[in-house]
């Protein structure tokens, strides 16, 4: 398909409207040269071992989670990892498209895949943010939701924050650094990939929970999902791949 028709795909299933104003989403590399769009690659960050894994694929185009470029950039030179990794892409002719918080927003997007793992209950979105309400139905301790995050996320451990021994009735999710989306919320728990510490504290003495599981490690698994519905919406023109170089920046060891 044309580059321009692999984008409106991609914008029906994430709106570029329910991006943040902060966001820097859609199309961030565009070929000089028209291509038909057939091979794309997904990845959460884009590497410049992402890069050359894209180059030895022969990917047309790149659906990175995160935006390649965060503001600031002044130069494209080959010494810095980020424009280095663009600049090949570049060269070779290969589109990048970054979705981020607009997929974590949209209908069955990241957060409400997110939220699928805390168990039954009714789906609300938070006002005012992309962040997700779960409220179940029927109450549980906390350790019961960490153990199903644990089974969904395919982790061996998380992190959390007991402000007490309560059953937990209302979960505000957001996937990511979730912790300002989660600020307009009133929920029993917050669930996100990562806080900082005084934010932590400061939920845990307001009486909310918090369950920590890593950045990455709460959108990762939302690839697969993406995979499905390009596929599915592109009526089978699309090969679509995940990156196998793409991987978690942090280990447990």
């Amino acid at each position: 398909m044309k580059l321009k028709t692999f984008i409106e795909t991609l914008e029906e299933i994430a709106p570029s409207e329910l991006a943040e104003e902060w966001d820097n989403t859609g199309l961030l590399i565009e070929p000089f040269k028209s291509r038909d769009i057939k091979k794309v690659l997904l990845t959460i960050d884009l590497t410049e071992a992402v890069a050359r894994e894209a180059i030895r694929l022969r990917a047309d185009a790149i659906v990175s989670y995160h935006p390649l470029f965060f503001g600031g950039l002044t130069a494209l030179t080959k010494t810095a990892p980020q424009t280095r990794a663009a600049m090949r892409l570049i060269e070779k002719g290969i589109a990048v498209y970054s979705p981020h918080t607009a997929l974590d927003a949209a209908p069955g997007g990241v957060n409400d895949w997110l939220a699928d793992a805390l168990g039954d209950g009714d789906l609300y979105c938070a006002e005012f943010s992309s962040a997700r309400i779960v409220e179940l139905a029927k109450p549980v301790k906390l350790p019961t939701l960490t153990a199903r995050l644990k089974q969904k996320l395919h982790l061996k451990t998380v992190k959390a924050a007991t402000a007490n021994d309560k059953p937990v009735k209302t979960i505000a999710v957001c996937a990511g650094a979730g912790v300002e989306a989660l600020s307009e919320t009133k929920a029993d728990c917050w669930l996100t990939g990562e806080m900082k510490h005084h934010d932590v504290l400061a939920a845990k003495e307001n009486g909310i929970n918090v369950i920590l599981c890593g950045h990455t490690e709460t959108e990762r698994g939302y690839l697969k999902i993406l995979r499905r519905r390009l596929r599915n919406d592109s009526d089978g023109k699309l090969n679509v791949l995940i990156s196998k170089a793409d991987t978690a920046p942090l280990k447990a060891v």
